[in-house]
């Protein structure tokens, strides 16, 4: 089931339903049964308490052996988002890290339309094929990545799983030389998700005002906030 799919989908539950029903763990289960394949509900279901008593060990592992019926898509980008991505890079830049890049397919997306960057994928997860960009496994919140040394950072659907995006943001305004593009889902906040998010941004300002640069572009696509700040 791809992004846009399951934007719409989320927005019917989200703004269409009362929220004593929408929040409601007894009508949320079976959802949860289908979205986690009947597997370790109790686990998904309270997966916003349990996260924060987990080591970074745990945490990895957690996602490492997720089976979730999400896993099956290529990318959590939407497809507008990643036109729009694409067209925000210029050919003059030299170098670009995508931060929690997943299976790579973004980066993969990049490699057709700009041969010649220099591309790096960070992820707490080995993905299957390194072939078109050079991996380091590390977490967003100590990102295995020098100062100002790559031109442009990309953190797509990433800071919304943060347990500390305060630290994730610092990080990758250390590493960025010219640009950062963040992509996050314009969501309401609940404690029964579908999707292992801890952090929510409802409101554009919520997540301009947390990156907090003051030259920036952000605007919702498709479900989606695209934000572009310069540095």
């Amino acid at each position: 089931m791809n992004r846009s799919v399951t934007n719409i989908i989320r927005f019917g539950m989200d703004e269409l339903l009362p929220r004593w029903v929408r929040d409601n763990k007894y009508f949320m289960y079976p959802f949860f049964y289908c979205a986690y394949r009947g597997k370790n509900i109790s686990q998904a279901m309270n997966f916003k308490k349990l996260v924060r008593t987990w080591s970074d060990e745990e945490y990895a592992d957690f996602y490492e052996k997720l089976n979730s019926i999400s896993r099956n898509r290529k990318t959590d980008l939407n497809s507008n988002c990643i036109e729009k991505l694409i067209n925000t890079l210029s050919s003059e830049s030299r170098s670009l890290a995508d931060v929690g890049c997943g299976n790579g397919y973004l980066l993969e997306t990049i490699k057709t339309h700009y041969s010649n960057l220099e591309l790096t994928g960070v992820d707490i997860i080995s993905p299957a094929r390194t072939e078109s960009f050079e991996f380091k496994s590390g977490h967003i919140e100590k990102l295995p990545l020098e100062d100002n040394s790559v031109d442009i950072i990309c953190c797509t659907h990433v800071l919304e799983h943060c347990l500390k995006p305060d630290i994730a943001i610092k990080e990758l305004k250390r590493v960025a030389r010219d640009k950062i593009i963040v992509v996050v889902p314009k969501q309401r906040p609940f404690f029964y998700t579908l999707d292992e998010h801890v952090n929510f941004y409802y409101h554009k300002e919520q997540l301009t005002a947390e990156i907090g640069l003051e030259n920036y572009h952000c605007e919702n696509i498709k479900g989606d906030w695209f934000y572009e700040g310069f540095l």
